[in-house]
């Protein structure tokens, strides 16, 4: 049998100098008024001294309180940014042949991440992509925009079809929802806008969208929207219908570059209340790498905003650095088709 040590814990050890501290002033004060006799005379110099013991009584008080405060904003800003670290892993440089770069930018300055996510994966059915923006902030859209995630890291290698990964993703929600519902007692009305993309190894690109803009396709100076297809409803909203057509948005030829965001991009307003143009912003750097591209981006949106986004943003840009292949024939349209539901 062993024996731990009677060590206090160190959160328990502040907990009870957080308590201690302030009881302690508050028993030399009360010791002070009642035992001491220049406390009891009614002189002006005696009501003085008084008047400063408790004024420095009260001034240690503040100011322990405020650091407290201060302590417990920094290691909610420390277990936020390791959340970060989790949902939001950094991308690597490269994923088989394409150039990545992502970032995610908080509306709230006090909060490291919100609803968007986003993720690029390889696999043997090509490079697999998500961006997502979940409704809501706080624990509850992390919570979900977790499950969302996972689902799709684990269903990417599983799923030889990207609608099976949509319906992956559909049921992990699902699940999500109604056991946050039964453990708060409550029903959620939340739902996320997904947008899914296959890039095979020949460049050719296949789509599914729930809800979520459209990402640009930068081809040489040009901006253009990779598809004018209508989305599905966001998932969480409606059951997705028994078929799920997978869109063809043509190819990503060497050179060019996809830029996924968020709605949070194209909704930000400036003080008059026009629109941030990001096919305008993409123009000035359809020539830069991808992490370049996102400075700019966000360069412009701050300077269009005031440094003040009222949403939060995310954005994933993807270039093909693979070698050209040789050419079979045209390059494929994108269609402008609608789903029909």
């Amino acid at each position: 049998m062993c024996f731990k040590a009677a060590v206090p814990r160190v959160g328990s050890l502040r907990r009870v100098l957080s308590w201690g501290l302030p009881t302690v002033w508050g028993t030399v004060a009360i010791t002070y008024k009642l035992t001491c006799p220049l406390a009891q005379q009614n002189g002006l110099g005696a009501r003085v001294v008084t008047s400063a013991v408790f004024f420095a009584v009260g001034t240690g008080l503040i100011i322990h309180v405020r650091r407290a405060l201060l302590r417990e904003l920094r290691q909610a800003r420390e277990v936020a940014g390791a959340a970060q670290s989790v949902l939001l892993r950094p991308l690597p440089p490269r994923i088989d042949g394409l150039t990545v770069a992502a970032a995610q930018l908080s509306a709230d300055r006090g909060a490291s991440i919100g609803g968007d996510l986003y993720e690029a994966v390889a696999t043997e059915h090509g490079v697999r992509v998500v961006m997502g923006d979940v409704r809501g902030h706080g624990l509850a859209a992390i919570g979900t925009a977790a499950a969302v995630l996972g689902s799709f890291r684990e269903a990417v290698h599983d799923e030889p079809e990207l609608e099976g990964v949509l319906r992956r993703l559909d049921r992990a929600l699902a699940r999500h929802l109604r056991e946050r519902a039964e453990r708060d007692g409550m029903d959620t009305e939340e739902f996320a806008t997904v947008l899914l993309l296959e890039i095979g190894r020949d460049g050719r690109l296949h789509g599914l969208n729930c809800g979520h803009p459209w990402p640009y396709l930068l081809s040489g100076p040009r901006v253009e929207p990779l598809s004018c297809a209508d989305p599905l409803p966001p998932l969480g909203l409606f059951p997705l219908p028994g078929e799920v057509p997978v869109l063809e948005c043509g190819q990503l030829l060497p050179g060019e570059t996809l830029v996924l965001h968020t709605d949070g991009v194209e909704d930000a307003r400036d003080g008059r209340g026009r629109f941030f143009s990001l096919p305008e912003a993409l123009g000035k750097a359809w020539e830069a790498p991808p992490q370049s591209v996102l400075g700019t981006v966000f360069t412009a949106l701050l300077g269009h905003t005031a440094g003040t986004p009222k949403d939060d943003v995310a954005l994933l840009v993807l270039r093909n650095d693979r070698q050209p292949q040789p050419a079979h024939g045209a390059r494929g349209a994108r269609p402008a088709t609608t789903h029909l539901t």
